[in-house]
């Protein structure tokens, strides 16, 4: 996890995208899947003609090289053998995907499925990159196309203005990692859901001995908003039309979690983390907890997974909210047989429910599926974890979203948060300044 979205879409950059002349590369050929995967152009059907034999759908993603090969071998071959409607042909980017993503676009050559993480949906939708899907999906008998069977609050962010140009594949809640040999020595009792602020905060001091051993570690990962919102605020209102920052609830939250990140009385400073690593500090046993997504998993320097445990995050002053990072698949506005893609892509993200943690479907959301879809490797850790991690998904939700997120995102690190971090001034004096830069972006 990065300590804020980047700003990798330059959004001035998409007004080029609708104007972008062409179709998209879905192909209905019998040429074979290489020719796609290999970036060629693809032959592209006239949308008039019906589909002649196999259709190929190329899909762009951000998976590197161990997680391509899952994919391939866990969802892609098996969709590319069960009908003979359509293929899937996977083209990876793992290095500057968004960078790519937009190009490709702009210049006619999108792939017709794409990768893109909740603050980016808006974006695309709001320049006519994306597919409206919403009428499509009704056509499709699956569960996975039933948009209201998912986690009302995942489901958000494929959405624009009421209509849908996605579906969620992955609601990773952000849980809270404990290393047990640390809170034994210590005898401290594990984390539970009796934890609130207060009693995160003092165990995270007693199970401090720097520069040794920690008990916490923050670096603008987990997101502020995770607090902001446990105290009863947001950062961008549920209408769009607000970013209320300075209210009283979200600087309780804001100052919460700077009495955390960089204090060595609870957690290592920014020049140890960057001497050490973030995550690596955990894994290396000199952090006692860690706030991670669901779906992480820890080995040691020799590769075998460490007895790491879950629980709840701790509550805040008004609930227990947590945050879901969540990705979706969405369909290029230009792509060739439009209700076949829709089938693609319901047939795509059925099969990535079975694969990553948590499935934004509410029915998946079960330890069964959980347990059942990491390798063997991990199958121990992760049952130890399981049940934190449901019961973490009631309390999920992801970011409210608009179309300029990005830029929304980047002034918020920029102009509070890491001013607040570093001393610059006060939490309530910052956010008043940032508020209404923060308002310019809004719809």
């Amino acid at each position: 996890m990065g300590t804020r979205s980047r700003l990798a879409v330059i959004v001035a950059g998409l007004s080029i995208i609708v104007a972008a002349c062409g179709t998209a590369g879905s192909s209905a050929t019998t040429a074979p899947a290489s020719s796609a995967a290999s970036g060629a152009p693809a032959s592209v059907a006239p949308a008039s003609q019906a589909p002649a034999e196999t259709v190929t759908f190329r899909l762009s993603s951000w998976a590197g090289e161990g997680e391509s090969k899952e994919l391939q071998e866990l969802v892609l071959d098996k969709i590319n053998a069960s009908q003979s409607e359509f293929k899937i042909v996977h083209e990876p980017a793992p290095a500057d995907y968004y960078t790519k993503v937009q190009t490709a676009l702009a210049g006619g050559t999108g792939a017709d499925l794409m990768w893109l993480s909740q603050e980016y949906v808006a974006g695309y939708a709001a320049k006519g990159a994306l597919l409206d899907l919403t009428d499509l999906l009704k056509a499709v008998e699956s569960p996975t196309a039933k948009v209201e069977g998912y986690f009302p609050n995942v489901m958000t962010t494929a959405l624009y203005q009421d209509r849908v140009y996605g579906l969620p594949w992955i609601s990773g809640p952000v849980v809270l990692y404990y290393n047990p040999k640390l809170f034994d020595a210590a005898r401290i009792p594990y984390p539970d859901e009796t934890w609130d602020w207060d009693t995160f905060a003092k165990n995270a001091k007693a199970l401090t001995k720097a520069p040794d051993q920690y008990g916490f570690v923050a670096n603008g990962w987990p997101p502020v908003h995770m607090f902001i919102w446990q105290a009863g605020g947001e950062v961008i209102a549920p209408d769009l039309k607000s970013s209320p920052i300075d209210s009283a609830e979200a600087i309780q939250g804001v100052e919460f979690y700077k009495s955390l990140i960089f204090d060595e009385s609870c957690c290592p400073s920014e020049d140890t983390m960057a001497e050490q690593g973030f995550s690596e500090m955990f894994k290396a046993g000199k952090v006692a907890m860690f706030m991670g997504g669901a779906a992480d998993t820890f080995e040691s320097a020799e590769g075998e997974a460490l007895d790491i445990r879950a629980a709840v995050v701790p509550k805040g002053p008004k609930s227990r909210t947590t945050f879901a990072w969540t990705g979706s698949t969405v369909v290029n506005a230009k792509v060739a047989n439009p209700d076949l893609a829709a089938k693609a892509l319901v047939a795509l993200t059925d099969g990535i429910h079975h694969w990553k943690i948590v499935a934004p479907l509410m029915d998946l959301a079960t330890a069964e599926v959980i347990k059942n879809s990491f390798p063997e490797k991990w199958q121990a850790q992760k049952a130890q974890q399981v049940d934190a991690i449901i019961g973490s998904t009631q309390d999920m939700r992801s970011f409210n979203i608009i179309p300029r997120q990005q830029e929304w995102d980047s002034l918020f690190w920029e102009q509070f948060q890491t001013l607040v971090y570093h001393d610059k001034g006060s939490a309530a004096d910052l956010a008043k300044a940032a508020r209404p830069k923060l308002e310019e972006l809004l719809p």
